[in-house]
């Protein structure tokens, strides 16, 4: 156990008390391997059933449902190797650390391990000028048109296509050679990671697999694209929602946000619980699918006019692009 692991661990005990007995804590945060199968069934059953409808409906409709069905989900594998890098996933560490490196991270290119380290100091240091994640946040609120410049470079493709090439300079040591390379931990906060090799195994995998059952190109279209594009997408739309426009220093209520999503933004935008970050804030290891009962509870507490509760990812977007614009001189 690792100097971060122990201290997060201590912090969030000590903060989850604030709100939750041990008692109440203890049901909160038991594991399920039950359940662990389940998500993961259901993130690459949801891709497999967008492809399915695809191959069996070839239009321009059912493409652009599969391509954006599956950038969500692959959303979703991060998450879920985010719940993996809990230790919230399985009861085991063993079950944890396989499922959430290769069936989870090396599809998207992912390293469980490094990104395990970036994320504990994020825990640790939340909305503190030592976490990691504050320049994802600290520059919200922004303008409209800054918002929108960063939304086109990522549905375009222009985001995903710096962190992969950033990626890949770093897997075969170039990074040092080019102005401004990225550290591993820059990389484990964008979801890539240090070291590709098990990453392209996963992905020959899955393109034999789609080659096998649909057709060579599918990998490309129905893989690759969406992780370049849709992903970046949805991933900035949830760092916002997160902790952008939130308040610095070590409220729990106050310098994170649980977002309110309905069925197709859960979807599209914010699969598997995602949306209470809040709830994972204050008790780490509770499995996601726990989290909308502590939501429940702290509203039944009476803490929900002190919680940051966005009421949906287009409130929280408004909220992040509310900077007036600078007036242009004549």
């Amino acid at each position: 156990m690792t100097d971060s692991t122990l201290s997060c661990e201590v912090l969030t005990m000590t903060t989850g008390k604030r709100f939750f007995t041990s008692e109440e804590i203890r049901p909160l945060a038991e594991r399920s391997d039950l359940w662990g199968a389940w998500l993961i069934l259901h993130c690459c059953g949801t891709i497999a059933l967008a492809l399915v409808l695809f191959s069996y409906v070839p239009n321009i409709a059912t493409f652009a449902l599969a391509f954006i069905v599956i950038g969500s989900r692959q959303l979703g594998l991060a998450i879920l190797m985010h719940e993996a890098a809990h230790m919230a996933m399985f009861k085991t560490r063993g079950l944890n650390e396989f499922v959430g490196e290769w069936l989870c991270g090396r599809p998207i290119m992912a390293d469980l391990h490094e990104y395990r380290t970036y994320h504990l100091k994020h825990h640790l240091y939340t909305q503190t000028e030592l976490d990691p994640d504050l320049k994802l946040s600290a520059p919200f609120p922004t303008t409209k048109a800054s918002m929108q410049r960063k939304l086109i470079r990522d549905i375009t493709g222009q985001t995903g296509f710096k962190q992969r090439s950033q990626q890949i300079m770093f897997a075969f040591k170039m990074a040092g050679e080019v102005e401004d390379g990225p550290s591993s931990q820059d990389l484990a906060q964008a979801f890539s990671g240090p070291v590709i090799g098990r990453a392209l195994m996963a992905n020959a995998t899955l393109f034999i697999l789609m080659w096998a059952f649909g057709a060579w190109w599918w990998w490309l279209a129905f893989w690759a694209l969406p992780l370049l594009t849709w992903f970046q997408l949805v991933l900035r739309v949830r760092n916002i929602a997160e902790h952008g426009v939130v308040e610095k220093g070590d409220d729990p209520l106050r310098n994170v946000r649980t977002t309110k999503a309905g069925p197709l933004m859960r979807l599209f935008l914010a699969p598997y619980y995602v949306n209470y970050h809040l709830e994972h804030h204050l008790v780490m290891h509770v499995p996601c699918h726990r989290l909308p009962k502590m939501h429940a509870l702290m509203l039944a507490r009476g803490h929900a006019d002190k919680m940051q509760i966005g009421q949906s990812y287009w409130q929280v977007l408004r909220l992040a692009s509310s900077k007036p614009a600078m007036p242009s001189s004549a």
